[in-house]
């Protein structure tokens, strides 16, 4: 529809659109110019504010635990292995 609207206007004005097809080219140049910047701009930012793990905490905090995993369940004491036996001994177990 609005193509029909564009070539009335350029019938009754005898097609002097072409300031206006600049300003528009112009402006489209610039929104794009605009957005590669704040794309850039983003790209920097996040590169300079990496979030970096703290290892050497992660470490000390594993080291701390009774030398089994912890979990959200177990604690950092782990379990205790005898609770994990049924009552029996096998050559598989222990």
């Amino acid at each position: 529809m609005g193509g029909v609207v564009d070539a009335a206007v350029n019938l009754i004005t005898g097609g002097g659109d072409d300031a206006l097809q600049a300003q528009k080219k112009a402006a489209a140049e610039a929104q794009k110019r605009a957005d590669q910047q704040a794309r850039d701009a983003q790209q920097q930012f996040n590169q300079a504010n990496q979030k970096k793990a703290d290892t050497s905490a992660i470490l000390a905090a594993a080291q701390k635990g009774g030398g089994q995993s912890a979990t959200m369940l177990t604690g950092n004491q782990g379990i205790d292995p005898n609770s994990l036996s049924l009552g029996k001994s096998s050559l598989l177990g222990s």
